[in-house]
């Protein structure tokens, strides 16, 4: 794979103020922070944004030094304004962030800027009055404290992570990796996202419709759970095939009604949902990664015709194969592994 070291580099900024949490600032420097242009990902340039350089202070003793002042969010310091903003959660989720930052968040989204927010960084964006008449979303336990402080806002009660107006918001802890992966991927491809959640040791596809908060109150209900894990990894050992929600119930030894009730009380999502997704993901990586004609991408993906393959595009991923294969298609080396059978 060719190293893009000698490509440009594209400007993240880490918005900071006091009050924001130490493990969404590591989250966000972990995705865009480390260099990783020897394994094919894109090269990025984080920078944390604060009102000054002073050292911004968060819990446990640690300190943050600013390296950009908001004045580069309003692209008047003659530098290249960032491609996106990302806003960490906060320590106590009612901090109220200082005026300028919210003035630079409004300005940067009327500028067209995309921004992110973790888990608590949903208030951030509420107090600046972003997330009026749009949906968001933030960790579960906080669903009513959004909507008892911020009434305009509609509060998504389920979900990792959601967009609206090119604002996205995520829910707690590991939807905040969730959603930086995700916009990896939506911006540079599936293959640059999959590599930085292997070097996380991470999932590296988790949609955003699936549920926060999976519950296994009982040891069957464990039990249940090797059992679907054990089906899910057939399954994405023959995605190529023409799998069926009744095939996966049969060797999970359920009815089909029952298999789809343990199975998104299990993993969040429904068995539909989730083999969709899958063969999205291989899909994506075919294009990324080889030369196959379309028609042979969707049957080895498994969705057995183009037509059907470019309407899932379509529908999930705002695109069609064409185009993703134009915008992140990369070759592998000769001798690499195949994707699919």
């Amino acid at each position: 794979m060719t190293p893009r070291a000698t490509l440009p580099s594209r400007p993240i900024a880490l918005l900071t103020f006091p009050g924001i949490r130490a493990f969404d600032v590591s989250v966000i420097t972990e995705v865009w922070g480390v260099d990783r242009t020897d394994r094919g990902v894109p090269a990025f340039d984080l920078r944390r944004v604060a009102v000054d350089h002073t050292p911004v202070p968060m819990r446990g003793g640690l300190t943050l030094t600013p390296d950009r002042t908001l004045d580069w969010l309003r692209g008047t310091t003659g530098r290249a304004a960032p491609d996106l903003i990302v806003v960490p959660g906060l320590d106590d989720h009612l901090t109220p962030a200082p005026p300028p930052v919210l003035d630079a968040l409004r300005q940067a989204h009327a500028q067209g800027t995309p921004i992110a927010a973790l888990c608590g960084g949903a208030f951030t964006l509420a107090q600046a009055g972003l997330l009026d008449g749009r949906r968001a979303v933030t960790h579960w336990n906080l669903t009513d404290l959004l909507r008892a402080h911020h009434p305009h806002v509609t509060v998504v009660p389920d979900a990792l992570f959601v967009e609206d107006d090119n604002i996205w918001t995520s829910a707690g802890t590991a939807a905040g990796i969730d959603l930086c992966l995700h916009l990896v991927r939506t911006t540079h491809g599936a293959e640059a996202a999959a590599t930085i959640a292997r070097s996380m040791v991470t999932a590296p596809f988790r949609t955003g419709t699936q549920a926060q908060f999976i519950e296994h109150p009982t040891p069957r209900a464990d039990r249940d759970a090797d059992t679907l894990a054990s089906v899910r990894e057939y399954a994405l050992r023959h995605l190529d095939e023409p799998l069926t929600i009744n095939d996966l119930a049969a060797r999970a030894g359920m009815s089909p009604r029952s298999f789809a009730r343990h199975f998104s009380a299990t993993t969040g999502t429904t068995p539909q949902r989730w083999l969709i997704t899958q063969r999205l993901a291989a899909a994506q990586k075919l294009l990324e990664r080889t030369d196959h004609p379309i028609p042979e991408v969707a049957r080895r993906a498994g969705f057995g015709s183009e037509v059907t393959m470019r309407q899932h595009f379509a529908t999930h991923l705002a695109t069609s194969p064409r185009d993703y294969r134009a915008a992140f298609h990369r070759p592998q080396p000769a001798g690499s592994s195949p994707i699919a059978r």
